[in-house]
C-alpha cells in the first residue's frame, strides 16, 4: 500500500488555505476527503486529482 494519507493541516499548508478554509471545503465535499475517528483524512492522490480536475475557468 503506497497511498499517502495527508491531515488536514497539510493539506492546508499544501493548498495554501486557512485550516478553517480547507475543513469548510471538505465537509461541504467540495474537498475529496474521508473521515477517521472525527477527523479528516486526504489520500495525497485524490489531491492531485482534484487539483487538475479544478483547470482554467
Amino acid at each position: 500500500m503506497t497511498d499517502r494519507i495527508l491531515t488536514l493541516k497539510e493539506v492546508a499548508a499544501y493548498l495554501k488555505l486557512a485550516e478553517k478554509t480547507a475543513y469548510k471545503l471538505a465537509a461541504e465535499g467540495k474537498l475529496p476527503g474521508f473521515k477517521v475517528g472525527g477527523s479528516w483524512r486526504f489520500k495525497a492522490e485524490d489531491i492531485e486529482c482534484w487539483i487538475e480536475e479544478q483547470g482554467c475557468e
